[in-house]
């Protein structure tokens, strides 16, 4: 008896490492595979420097900018990946990392041994210091030739309430676009927005979507735009789970709804 739940403990483990593994291996084909023209920046942020993954996209004319803060698990392939398909769509997509210049040890996100050594590092983070890379990233946008001086900013978990402070301290941002992250805590934060915000929470998201209430009110408070849509069924970070062909189908659906009225209000 022992031995079978071993096992099955074993292959329940590989199943779960497997999976990982090929839904890794898929957003690295997808980089390697993608036509676009990709690049690392180092963008001088006072005394930091800041590292931060750019894809353009191949079209004609000048582009519109997208700015695109990561998770607590910092700049992973999958966020470059997601850089790379609103490049697809023809935006010219700038990825952060936030873990830039963290000390002698650790200057990006790659060199954390673990996820949970760069989470551990992400809120460790000043917020001063993450407002000063933001406004690097946009300032760096905002002057690049190819780009057309709309600068939006999106952001997932972690980075979808940076995306939201972020409107807070920005008020040229043309959209800031929220994906299941929180709003900021004081009210009269809210009053510095300018940018129309566009929210995208999972229904079986209670954490984050309790807090959906308090900023709705602050919002209309200061009469701000912030439409947001709630996904029946998805949980937290259902862009990435939604990704991955093997994730749950209220995960998949609400990816692909999401990411169709991203583009929507991108393009308006």
């Amino acid at each position: 008896m022992k031995n079978s739940i071993n096992q099955m403990f074993l292959t329940f483990v590989f199943i779960l490492t497997y999976n990982s593994l090929f839904a890794q291996d898929k957003l690295s084909n997808r980089l390697e595979q993608s036509t676009r023209h990709h690049e690392w920046v180092e963008i001088s942020a006072g005394d930091k420097t800041l590292k931060a993954f750019v894809v353009f996209p191949e079209v004609s004319e000048k582009a519109k900018t997208v700015i695109v803060i990561h998770e607590n698990r910092g700049l992973t392939d999958w966020v470059r990946s997601f850089a790379d398909q609103l490049a697809e769509k023809g935006f010219i997509a700038l990825a952060p990392d936030m873990l830039s210049d963290f000390s002698e040890e650790y200057s990006q996100t790659s060199d954390f041994p673990t996820s949970d050594d760069a989470r551990n590092a992400i809120y460790n983070l000043e917020s001063s210091l993450v407002t000063s890379y933001l406004n690097n990233s946009f300032n760096y946008l905002k002057n690049l030739p190819a780009g057309n001086g709309e600068v939006a900013v999106v952001g997932f978990c972690w980075g979808g309430s940076q995306s939201f402070r972020y409107a807070t301290n920005n008020p040229n941002l043309s959209e800031a676009l929220v994906f299941y992250g929180t709003g900021p805590k004081e009210a009269v934060d809210y009053a510095n927005i300018e940018a129309p915000v566009y929210g995208f929470y999972g229904g079986n998201d209670q954490r984050v979507n309790a807090t959906i209430e308090a900023s709705k009110e602050a919002m209309e408070e200061y009469q701000n735009i912030y439409d947001y849509e709630i996904y029946e069924g998805a949980g937290h970070a259902y862009m990435r789970s939604g990704d991955d062909p093997n994730g749950s189908e209220a995960n998949i659906k609400a990816r692909n709804e999401s990411w169709e009225r991203l583009i929507r209000i991108l393009e308006k």
